[in-house]
């Protein structure tokens, strides 16, 4: 389990001309489905996308690493083959939309473990123009709250300390590698006093 938790990295970059198959993506979402859900509400639907076609349609709408302003993500060749759109139903809402979006880090974290271990990279998307959603006819109860972009990985990412409590910023060497500072299981655990 911890092998494939630190493997499962956010990948940016992939072999685009390599297709994820519809049974592997199908799969993916039932891993998704079947994670913890608050008041058990389940209020995630999600569409797949992996032809060719729809994914150059999809891409121009995505907002890629924050950290790196020169980078405007990936370049032809080196695009997402699928995606996952996770949309939220709300007349399946049952509580605070809060409640639902800690839903979709489980059902999404659960996707992104799972393909991994078919050595598929991953990468969630918050950030994307709200026009994406004028590419589909979507009803109203359903609102696209997060995209999941899939494919084998064509970048190396590497774990390694935070130098600094203020050192979280993502970088790339001049081969390529993306460097992922985390911080310490020390600095991560603390004690307290009871009162």
């Amino acid at each position: 389990m911890r092998e494939i938790i630190a493997r499962t990295r956010t990948f940016r970059r992939f072999f685009q001309n390599e297709a994820v198959s519809i049974e592997t993506l199908h799969e993916l979402v039932d891993l998704g489905r079947l994670g913890g859900s608050a008041r058990n509400g389940q209020p995630w639907q999600y569409m797949i996308i992996n032809t060719p076609e729809l994914c150059d349609k999809v891409f121009p709408f995505l907002g890629w690493a924050g950290y790196l302003s020169d980078w405007k993500g990936p370049e032809e060749g080196e695009r997402p083959s699928a995606y996952i759109l996770c949309m939220l139903n709300t007349n399946w809402l049952k509580g605070p939309e809060t409640e639902a979006q800690f839903d979709l880090g489980v059902a999404t974290q659960n996707m992104l473990l799972g393909a991994m271990e078919a050595r598929i990279g991953g990468c969630r998307i918050g950030m994307f123009n709200p026009k994406l959603s004028e590419l589909f006819h979507l009803p109203d109860h359903l609102q696209i709250s997060l995209v999941v972009a899939l494919g084998r990985p064509r970048e190396t990412v590497l774990l390694e300390e935070c130098r600094t409590d203020s050192d979280i910023k993502y970088w790339r060497d001049d081969e390529g590698a993306h460097h992922v500072p985390k911080r310490s299981l020390e600095s991560c655990l603390i004690t307290l006093e009871a009162r």
